[in-house]
């Protein structure tokens, strides 16, 4: 009997839309599901005891019932935060959204152990985010890494850029976006020269990540879907694009590429060490002919890719979500 797929995200995903359409002309089932709409617009009714493989009873969404037993993989694309009664006061909010987060989103979670696939398991997705697990995985599996540091003293930041004597990058550790007072901004990568600047003590401050600059022939984001590599070769027509090709979209210029195989089975083997399914690795490419790996995000966004480059991501990960339990590297 062919097993359902369960895609979280929200409703405004058209990428994930591509994937559930190629599921479902495959035959496969698919459910999408909105974790925002729990409680208002989504209802779980879960049961266990004693003897039981898992947990049975149905999950009620604006798009129908959704069997939990008959759940053989989970496509965690982009889940949203719950939304809880304005009704409630402030403390009961904060009370019913950790109740949904541990009752709804553990019952979800605990499908894996019921032998269903998620891509990306919650729990190696949250340990993946860390970029010095990443790095020394990287590392590990034969990748080149830039030199790096990660500090908060001063002195220690100043001896290592003196030593390395040569441009450097200022990174966040935690990624690009950040809350602000009711804002959203954006910390992109920050080319710096000046090693004397390190010794400002607003660097004790807290962890700061600072690497080698890498001259780049080009960049290339690699999306690892199981044992598959599908890789694109980005260039930007800007100063600021080459700096941190997030920063300027509409310079950017793709091309689909196949990187070399050793380069592909070491990303492969990286996501398999951090128990990813899906991954998309960024890399540089200098100008001698060398990759080297920056960063892999487990949720890193691929439908403009789809269209620009002509990847065929949404087949790729039907392929997978369709063998669900069967699935292995």
């Amino acid at each position: 009997m062919t097993h359902t797929v369960l895609i979280i995200t929200d409703d405004a995903d058209t990428a994930a839309e591509r994937v559930a359409a190629e599921l479902t002309g495959r035959g496969v089932p698919v459910v999408t599901l909105d974790t925002a709409d729990f409680p208002a617009h989504v209802s779980m009714a879960a049961h266990i005891e004693t003897g039981s493989r898992g947990w049975s009873g149905v999950v009620g969404t604006v798009r129908g019932e959704l069997d939990l037993a008959g759940v053989g993989a989970v496509y965690s694309r982009r889940p949203t935060q719950f939304r809880m009664d304005e009704r409630m006061s402030s403390p009961e909010r904060a009370f019913a959204y950790a109740e949904a987060r541990y009752g709804f989103g553990g019952v979800l979670a605990a499908l894996r152990q019921s032998g269903c696939l998620w891509v990306n398991d919650p729990m190696a997705a949250m340990r993946a985010e860390y970029k010095p697990i990443q790095l020394v995985t990287a590392a590990r599996v034969g990748l080149n890494v830039p030199k790096t540091i990660i500090t908060n003293d001063p002195q220690e930041a100043h001896a290592w850029a003196k030593e390395l004597g040569e441009p450097f990058v200022y990174k966040a550790v935690g990624g690009i976006w950040h809350a602000d007072e009711g804002q959203v901004r954006v910390i992109y990568t920050k080319p710096l020269d000046d090693s004397d600047a390190l010794l400002d003590p607003a660097v004790a401050r807290t962890a700061q990540l600072f690497q080698e600059r890498v001259d780049k022939a080009y960049e290339v984001r690699a999306l690892v879907i199981g044992a598959q590599v599908l890789a694109v070769r980005i260039d930007s027509a800007s100063e600021q694009g080459t700096i941190d090709w997030r920063s300027d979209y509409d310079s950017l210029t793709y091309e689909r590429i196949d990187l070399p195989t050793e380069i592909s089975d070491r990303l492969v083997e990286l996501h398999d060490q951090l128990n990813l399914v899906y991954g998309a690795a960024d890399l540089i490419c200098d100008p001698q002919g060398r990759y080297h790996f920056l960063e892999t995000n487990q949720s890193g966004e691929w439908g403009w890719l789809n269209q620009r480059a002509g990847l065929p991501v949404p087949e790729a990960l039907a392929d997978i979500l369709q063998l669900g339990p069967a699935w292995a590297r």
